[in-house]
């Protein structure tokens, strides 16, 4: 009984170390500092943990909001080669913290947003421009946008999808908006 009650008081503090040394816990380490305490933690999205490290992202560490979109997928039908096609996504801070957006990228180089540095207090409204250059990218394309943010997920995904046909002749694009 002695040897039990060393072993679990040793795993308390190592939990409380490691919490003290980073303000914030993993989800492992809170899973086990729970389950010391007689708690056990469910994730709230089942498939989370099967999900790869990389789509998951980083956990905010502050407050989290909601982000809604008008739409997370537009479609810019078919181009000629080199032209720039560019979109508008609508979004809302439908939660009850300020929304902050903390980076967004593009699936290549060639796919270029840009969005509200300025935090969006909620009920407010923004927008991501999303610009994207078909120069040297034939065919059906799905260009994906990747926006972190302090929601829960962190990353929202938003989507560009067509079609670029070759260039006749050599013929010099036009630029659509």
């Amino acid at each position: 009984m002695l040897k039990q009650f060393k072993v679990t008081l040793l795993a308390l503090l190592a939990v409380g170390f490691l919490a003290s040394c980073n303000n914030s816990q993993t989800p492992a380490q809170e899973e086990a500092a729970q389950s010391l305490n007689g708690n056990t933690v469910q994730p709230a999205d089942p498939n989370a943990s099967a999900q790869p490290a990389a789509q998951q992202g980083t956990v905010p560490s502050g407050p989290t909001t909601v982000m809604s979109f008008d739409e997370t997928e537009f479609d810019f039908g078919t181009v000629t080669e080199g032209e720039k096609v560019s979109h508008t996504y609508k979004f809302k801070n439908t939660g009850e913290e300020p929304l902050i957006l903390s980076n967004a990228k593009g699936s290549c180089g060639c796919t270029v947003p840009s969005w509200p540095r300025e935090p969006i207090p909620p009920g407010g409204e923004g927008v991501v421009t999303v610009e994207f250059n078909s120069q040297n990218k034939k065919g059906k394309r799905n260009q994906k946008v990747t926006i972190t943010a302090n929601t829960n997920p962190p990353q929202t995904f938003i989507y560009l999808k067509g079609e670029v046909q070759p260039t006749e002749g050599g013929a010099t694009p036009t630029v659509t908006q």
